[in-house]
């Protein structure tokens, strides 16, 4: 999963303030008469107020940018740790627990607590198709994927007329900025990335394509495309991250100082700030945890795995969902418990019960299940689960049966990501020194 949150420079524009009204009273404040004593009464008089002038606030315009590669099914981890959060963010403005990258946990932008500020949230969900090449795909999967990936954002949630949906590629700005930032990134950097050295490893080195040693760079592409500020991430993408930022700190040192710059600014009518702004990481917790694979408790759930039975697919018929669940690895020890290291999988299935019933509380479920089996626990999760994909899965069917209207969508998302993305682009090229056209 790749995400970043985007935050634009601060103060961008104003906006008028509601202005609130008092009681229902109108403008005009009477002031009545009053008899005081029996002889001697007040004259009425009416005094009319003009209304304050409207306060103006300062409007920050926050992004969120998010995707997961639309490689084979998407599975129950990356809807509890990506879609679902996305979806969160959506309805509320906020994301589940984060921590920066010390461990500690992420302080909120105190402007959103301030009255004299205005955040308006613009969020842009894309599906990565360019990262998913770097692995070989089969030509005629690719596009159905994509297209069924786009499909279940909007089933699970993502709602087109306040989030924006997109395909990776159909914005060329994505490919176009990767190429002039592998250009001014030092390949020595590339080479400490430890997901390259795992997937490499298990593929063979000489079959590999270039490409997964470059993904880290289209990465930060992404991010900076949209002025990222703050990224959330999962903890796998940590060492990303810093990558971005990195990068942000050469670029902007090698290619946006002095005189030279600024002249080039003026001339191709841009401010002259820096070209990029150096993102912050938000660690976001998929619920208090990662979702690991049915198979092993000690690896995450993925799309990769040669078996199917390792995950729970958001599309799997119910009948899949309770014969996995049925067949997932468990332990001999007596009891359900929560949080033992030495017990993995059943930390993992009771993180999945407590997300797929995020109304209920962690001390209730425990009070449920402590007295159960494997056996009686099992076919309580899979009900559970069920319950809880089935709404996904028809929405998924209708959005998915209506071309037209899922094509309308993502064009309409891809028009609204390039006007953002070509603006950064334009500064990059400008700061690099090339010819723009008129």
């Amino acid at each position: 999963m790749m995400t970043a949150s985007l935050l634009t420079r601060p103060c961008l524009s104003f906006a008028p303030a509601i202005q609130r009204q008092l009681n229902g009273m109108g403008s005009a404040v009477v002031a009545s008469s009053t008899r005081l004593f029996a002889d001697t009464a007040t004259t009425t008089t009416t005094t009319e107020t003009s209304p304050p002038p409207p306060v103006k606030k300062k409007v920050r315009t926050r992004r969120i940018l998010s995707g997961v590669q639309p490689t084979g099914s998407l599975h129950l981890g990356n809807y509890l740790g990506a879609i679902k959060q996305w979806v969160e963010f959506q309805n509320t403005g906020k994301f589940a627990a984060a921590e920066n990258l010390d461990g500690e946990e992420f302080d909120d932008d105190n402007t959103e607590k301030d009255d004299d500020v205005e955040v308006v949230n613009e969020n842009f969900f894309c599906v990565v198709d360019l990262h998913a090449i770097t692995v070989p795909q089969d030509p005629a999967d690719l596009e159905e994927s994509t297209l069924a990936s786009a499909a279940l954002y909007i089933a699970a949630g993502i709602d087109p007329t306040k989030s924006k949906v997109f395909v990776q590629s159909h914005v060329s700005a994505h490919a176009e900025l990767a190429w002039l930032l592998n250009c001014a990134t030092p390949m020595n950097w590339l080479e400490r990335m430890i997901q390259f050295k795992d997937k490499a490893k298990k593929a063979g080195t000489e079959s590999v394509g270039v490409g997964l040693f470059t993904y880290p760079v289209l990465m930060a592409a992404d991010i900076l495309l949209y002025q990222a500020d703050r990224v959330p991430v999962g903890e796998d993408q940590r060492q990303h991250l810093e990558l971005a930022r990195d990068i942000v700190r050469r670029f902007n040192g090698e290619y946006c100082k002095g005189g030279p710059y600024k002249k080039r600014c003026k001339k191709a009518g841009i401010p002259s700030y820096p070209a990029f702004t150096e993102p912050e990481a938000m660690i976001v917790k998929a619920g208090g945890a990662r979702v690991m694979s049915l198979a092993d408790g000690t690896n995450k759930m993925s799309k990769s795995d040669p078996a199917d039975g390792s995950r729970i697919n958001v599309l799997d018929p119910p009948k899949v969902i309770r014969d996995k669940i049925k067949r997932c690895k468990t332990d001999s020890l007596p009891g359900i418990e929560w949080d033992n290291p030495d017990r993995p999988e059943a930390t993992n299935l009771l993180q999945i019960y407590a997300a797929v019933q995020p109304e209920r509380s962690r001390e209730d479920i425990m009070e449920e299940v402590k007295d159960m089996k494997w056996g009686d626990f099992k076919p309580v999760l899979a009900d559970a689960i069920v319950a809880h994909l089935e709404p996904i899965q028809k929405r998924y069917a209708e959005v998915r049966a209506d071309e037209e209207y899922l094509r309308g969508v993502l064009k309409e998302g891809a028009d609204a990501a390039d006007e953002i993305a070509q603006r950064t682009l334009k500064t990059a090229k400008v700061a690099m020194g090339f010819s723009i056209p008129k």
